[in-house]
């Protein structure tokens, strides 16, 4: 019988969780996406995690005794150890590598780097919340700010540790067409164009505000993986992990079949 790795995703869209798997990244998006029974289309992220990360929340060593292959010798696919606080419970230098998918399981590996950009004071940023929290946000606040914010013990709105990432959005831009032209669409195909167009204005009328929330859920499979800003952060009070996003140029060189469906 054939011998397996045995290896540790937390999945952080659509649903999240952490799963035990015999399957290599590129096969687990696959099976994910078009080999399981259970019917899901659209994107998925996940994330690869250290096989030798241990938690007491987590019950691992005994989900691992039944990653067992099957009788015909294919790999144990799928073993559910935890879908409920997941995110709260990881470590995050146990997360190693990052993994978008596209709707036709094509993959792009992110690794974690060094996040240094600069910040533009008073500009509006859009930020989606990916995990544990789905919320589609503006604020005034940089990148890694926002996720000090969000994990803020007390803050009401928020939680002990943030998946998230900043969305491309030219704010003066669309305001000048909506003027222009009401009928004018916004980017994000779930959001009525009022609705930001007044959210937008009252952010600006209030600069102290730190956040307005755009949308209750936000549907990451109806934004182009194309207009993320620098990347996806893993965020605490204790710190953060960044995955800088390549540019789409450089996405569309490497790894053709991702940049066609991002």
């Amino acid at each position: 019988m054939s011998s397996y790795v045995n290896r540790l995703y937390q999945i952080l869209y659509p649903n999240q969780g952490l799963v035990a798997s015999q399957l290599t990244p590129e096969e687990f998006a696959r099976h994910y996406l078009i080999g399981s029974v259970r019917h899901y289309s659209g994107k998925l992220v996940f994330a690869e995690i250290d096989p030798s990360f241990r938690h007491p929340y987590f019950n691992i060593e005994e989900i691992l005794t039944h990653m067992v292959p099957h009788e015909d010798g294919s790999p144990k696919r799928t073993k559910f150890i935890c879908s409920y606080r997941v995110m709260e419970h990881m470590d995050f230098n146990a997360i190693q590598k990052l993994y978008l998918t596209t709707s036709e399981a094509h993959v792009l590996e992110l690794v974690p780097g060094k996040y240094d950009k600069a910040h533009q004071p008073g500009f509006l940023r859009t930020y989606a919340e990916i995990a544990p929290l789905s919320m589609l946000v503006m604020s005034p606040m940089n990148f890694p700010d926002f996720g000090r914010f969000i994990t803020e013990p007390g803050n009401g709105k928020g939680c002990p540790k943030l998946f998230y990432t900043q969305i491309d959005l030219n704010i003066e831009e669309f305001l000048s067409a909506f003027e222009s032209n009401p009928f004018t669409q916004a980017p994000f195909p779930f959001l009525h164009p009022s609705k930001l167009r007044d959210a937008i204005l009252s952010m600006k009328a209030a600069p102290a505000k730190k956040a307005k929330g755009l949308s209750l859920f936000c549907p990451l499979d109806q934004i182009s993986f194309k207009r993320i800003r620098h990347g996806f952060m893993f965020s605490s009070q204790e710190g953060y992990k960044f995955f800088p996003m390549p540019s789409a140029h450089e996405i569309e060189e490497k790894n053709f079949k991702f940049w066609q469906g991002m």
